[in-house]
């Protein structure tokens, strides 16, 4: 099982690269989602993660492809209003492609157009989608028993609901304030990885 933590776009530059490089051993991917920030600012703070010691093929960059490209990291994430995957595929062979998707047919287009993963939810209920309907479980399993590609599960996933996703075939889980939030990050990136 993969995990995948996401940035918030709450932070300084500094307070980010600092929260960042100290968990970075303890995760899989890192998901640079800063939507405020212009490109200029995203390409300077993901070189200087890779500057600290953080790998290039571990960091994936919400929607902006340009930067992603530029500074050779191991993906992108597109959101319903990036560019489409058949699109990024075409001109970006070199990157992996992940696809947010919130639907059992939203995620068959995308293995269709050649994504690489997906991230499916909000599977749970979340701050950050309030007032929102969790998915739930039933489609995340019909998705994760017929897809190839693999997916990664996002929403509300503390560690003590792990147990009840693990089984079910996805890959990994996605967290963005359970990381991002807390009051010491490495020691909550460490409790999800043990949680598996």
């Amino acid at each position: 099982m993969t995990l995948h933590v996401i940035t918030d776009g709450k932070r300084t530059d500094d307070e980010l690269v600092s929260i960042l490089c100290s968990i970075h051993s303890h995760v899989d991917h890192i998901h640079v989602r800063e939507k405020n920030r212009p490109a200029k600012d995203l390409y300077q703070i993901v070189e200087r993660l890779i500057h600290s010691g953080i790998s290039p093929k571990k960091l994936i960059i919400n929607d902006r492809v340009d930067v992603a490209h530029t500074l050779g990291v191991g993906g992108v994430q597109l959101a319903y209003h990036s560019l489409g995957v058949t699109e990024v595929r075409r001109f970006f062979p070199g990157l992996q492609v992940g696809k947010s998707v919130h639907s059992y047919q939203e995620a068959v287009e995308a293995e269709q157009d050649g994504a690489s993963f997906l991230l499916y939810g909000h599977v749970y209920s979340t701050k950050s989608k309030d007032g929102l309907k969790p998915r739930g479980m039933e489609e995340l399993k019909a998705i994760a028993s017929t897809i190839s590609i693999p997916v990664i599960a996002i929403g509300g996933i503390t560690p003590d609901k792990t147990a009840e996703i693990k089984g079910i075939g996805i890959k990994g889980i996605a967290v963005m304030s359970g990381i991002m939030s807390a009051k010491n990050p490495v020691e909550a990136a460490i409790s999800y990885q043990t949680s598996w």
